[in-house]
This record gives structure tokens, C-alpha cells and sequence, in this order.
């Protein structure tokens, strides 16, 4: 598993610059705007609710777009990525913004003993988060770890049924695992999912299936109740080229034929028990 863990550290460390200058990750309209969100952010913010206070903890923050937009949505916020490039990113992001951030390099395995136990009222994970990870068991048992008594996870991520589709293929066909399993599914792409002026040079990648039944067990069994839960037929990246059509009012991108079809992302709350 370091193995896996230092091959994506190596990508995601050659991104980071590269999305930080991609128009699709719009650092310029954060520096030139104190209000402006990021669009997953801006995507949730109904759900969100009032984080006025709150002490955050974003996991696998990137190069920092949506840890900003929650603390300008109020929290106290905490970052942790385990790509140093990618959290150079964040903190100049952070600096230019104005937000006072808190920012971590570490495993996102390694969290509660980086960052303490029981330290915050929210958990948030963005989307493109779980595939990272082999064990959503074991991510589940680090959020009640960082969550206080009656604390409160928050997650958007991609919906695995639409992690099965091969997007080579017109129309797009389950090809990929929807459970998980012990080996990652290795990938060699030389792109990213943004807008870039480069090819990558650290090309593979590893990645995991997790099943929506497994994350919620997982959930579960380390104490959180699950308060809420929907799906969306949409995704804030154009996962299946050719196939989806960009929706310009909430910057998300649907399949072009009969996108009902498909679940595409979801949005889950739970809250840790209180003592």
C-alpha cells in the first residue's frame, strides 16, 4: 500500500501547480472576489447550513478552493492533504484570499493523530476524495476519531455507479468495480480532469472502488447516524467526455441523454453520537 500511496503522491504533487493555474480552478476570481466560493461549495451551500464558528477539518483539501470557501462561509477551518505541492497551492491560495487556514501535510490515515482527537464540529470531504483510499472502513473510523460528541460529517462525492462506466465506450458501460477491493485498478493517463497547459509526466495513478453500502456500514459501525442523503444526476467535471452537456446555472455537468439514467454524484450527512 506505500507503494500506491507514493505513486499517487507523485501525480497529485505534479498537479497541484497545474490545477492552481487552470482557469477551472479559478485562483483569480477567489483573490479578486472576498465572496466568491468554489463551485462544489456553491453546489452544497443549501445543505451546508449556517457554519458560522464551526471548527472545520477538510480532508484531502487539494490545492485549497473549497477549504477557503468554507471558512468565508465562516468556519475555523483545518486542512490536510498529503501532497506537499498541492498544500503550497493551498497556502498561497489562503494568503492572497485572506483566510486564515490551517494547513496539514499528512495521509489522510493519519489525521487524528496529527490533528487530535474530537477536536471539531464538521468533517468535510469534497468530491474525488474516497477513490484515493483502499479502506473506506478505516477513513470511516478516522472521521469519528476527529468528530467531538454530536459533531457532523459532510461529503460530496462521485456516485460509484458512475465510477463503473468506461467513458471510452459511446454509450458509456460498466467496466469498473463498484465494490471495493483489495487491489487498486491502475491507470496511466497523462491528463487531468481540468483545463492544463501540460501533459503530466507522472502518469499513473491508483485507485479504489467503494460501494454506497460500504461507506454507510462503514459509517455505522464507527458510531455516526446518517441524517441525510441525496443524489444528483450531475458532477462539477465532465466525467464522461462526448456524453455530458455543461449546465451553466449550477456549473455541473449531466449526461446529455436522459441524465435520470444515471446517478452521477451524492451529498451525505451523518453525526456522531454524543457521549
Amino acid at each position: 500500500m506505500t507503494d500506491s500511496f507514493a505513486i499517487n503522491k507523485a501525480n497529485w504533487d505534479e498537479r497541484a501547480p497545474l490545477h492552481a493555474a487552470s482557469p477551472d480552478y479559478n485562483f483569480a476570481g477567489f483573490i479578486a472576489d472576498p465572496a466568491y466560493l468554489s463551485g462544489v461549495v456553491t453546489f452544497d451551500r443549501p445543505r451546508l447550513g449556517d457554519l458560522t464558528g464551526l471548527r472545520a477539518v477538510h480532508l484531502q483539501c487539494h490545492i485549497g478552493t473549497d477549504t477557503v470557501s468554507l471558512a468565508r462561509l465562516g468556519a475555523s477551518v483545518t486542512g490536510l492533504d498529503f501532497s506537499g505541492a498541492s498544500l503550497a497551492e493551498a497556502r498561497r491560495l489562503a494568503a492572497a484570499a485572506g483566510a486564515s487556514i490551517d494547513f496539514h501535510e499528512a495521509n489522510v490515515y493519519d489525521a487524528v493523530e496529527v490533528l487530535g482527537a474530537g477536536r471539531f464540529d464538521l468533517v468535510y470531504t469534497g468530491i474525488g476524495a474516497l477513490c484515493w483510499l483502499p479502506s473506506v472502513d478505516r477513513w470511516a473510523s478516522v472521521v469519528a476519531g476527529l468528530l467531538r460528541p454530536g459533531g457532523r460529517l459532510f461529503i460530496r462525492e462521485c456516485h460509484p455507479m458512475l465510477g463503473t462506466l468506461d467513458e471510452t465506450v459511446e454509450p458509456a458501460a460498466p467496466r469498473y468495480p463498484y465494490f471495493e477491493h483489495a487491489e487498486p485498478m491502475v491507470f496511466d493517463e497523462p491528463g487531468t480532469y481540468v483545463e492544463v497547459d501540460r501533459e503530466l509526466t507522472h502518469t499513473v495513478n491508483h485507485e479504489w472502488a467503494h460501494s454506497l453500502g460500504e461507506i454507510i456500514t462503514a459509517l455505522l459501525d464507527h458510531g455516526l447516524a446518517l441524517t441525510a442523503f441525496t443524489e444528483h444526476d450531475s458532477v462539477p467535471w465532465n466525467a464522461l467526455p462526448g456524453q455530458m452537456t455543461h449546465d451553466e446555472a449550477t456549473d455541473e455537468w449531466r449526461m446529455t441523454d436522459t441524465p435520470s439514467r444515471v446517478a452521477a454524484s451524492y451529498t451525505l450527512q451523518a453525526v456522531k453520537a454524543s457521549a
